[in-house]
């Protein structure tokens, strides 16, 4: 089976934050289809939809990596220069979880949480080629 799209569905108590944390981030649009009466938005890149969120209002946030309540997704984002990246994600609405690497360093990641808690990496020198 190959399907059409494949996205990532994250659960939210507010959908409009989370929406639109994934559209600035991803440089990106938030949809919300006329049928979801507000409760699903999807972020489109170019067209495409690459993340989807759908209302929870009973929400928790995982609190990875402490055990409490556990990793539910997580993705991860190559990116080219791990310094700006990460300056990008906190201005964001993004907030640090877990510094594991050294931003100099020519490899490595560090975790994140989006503003539901979801966690989420930044990772460099990890792409094939790279």
């Amino acid at each position: 089976m190959r399907p059409r799209y494949r996205v990532v569905v994250f659960d939210a108590s507010d959908v409009g934050a989370e929406s639109r944390f994934w559209a600035d981030l991803l440089e990106g649009e938030v949809v919300v289809p006329s049928w979801s009466d507000g409760r699903w938005h999807q972020v489109e890149v170019d067209g495409e939809p690459v993340v989807a969120v759908q209302r929870a209002p009973d929400h928790v946030p995982p609190t990875w990596p402490d055990p409490e309540v556990r990793q539910q997704v997580h993705l991860d984002l190559e990116v080219v220069d791990p310094g700006a990246a990460e300056a990008e994600v906190l201005a964001k609405g993004a907030r640090l979880l877990l510094a594991a690497d050294d931003l100099g360093a020519p490899t490595g990641f560090r975790a994140y949480a989006d503003p539901a808690g979801h966690p989420f990496c930044l990772t460099w020198g990890q792409a094939p080629g790279a």
